[in-house]
């Protein structure tokens, strides 16, 4: 199988979350930052995640271990899927962060090529790529 180049993601790639607060939840942050505890709602929201995030380190390290999970990015060009289709061989994509195929890629070399997709976080392909895939996300 092909070794494919992992890094992490740059601080400034972010993905969009959207979350529903109550008002006394919301009203609390806006307190928070209204007494300078915080930039913004966002900047307490992060730093909250952050923090669970951190407590729940162990467990997170296990889990990734123990699945087999690419942790940061995994990027797939178009080089890396025709070595794999020369090589009779498919990849199935286990990736904790984002995981991205390349915008030449097409959906048939997809196809052919990727045998499942299982990604906690972010997964960018092409709308094409993505929809003959569709059955093999899980």
């Amino acid at each position: 199988m092909q070794k494919l180049e992992v890094v992490r993601p740059k601080g400034g790639e972010t993905e969009k979350i959207t979350i529903n607060l109550g008002p006394i939840d919301l009203g609390q942050i806006d307190l928070l930052v209204e007494e300078g505890f915080y930039s913004n709602r966002t900047d307490l929201i992060r730093t909250a995640i952050r923090n669970q995030l951190a407590t729940h380190a162990q467990v997170v390290n296990e889990t990734v271990t123990r699945r087999a999970l690419v942790l940061g990015m995994q990027h797939f060009s178009k080089r890396d899927l025709e070595a794999a289709r020369d090589a009779g061989e498919r990849f199935d994509i286990q990736v904790l962060g984002l995981a991205s195929i390349a915008s030449d890629v097409t959906p048939e070399l997809a196809l052919e090529t990727i045998a499942s997709i299982v990604v906690l976080g972010a997964f960018h392909a092409s709308p094409a790529v993505k929809a003959a895939l569709a059955g093999r996300i899980a």
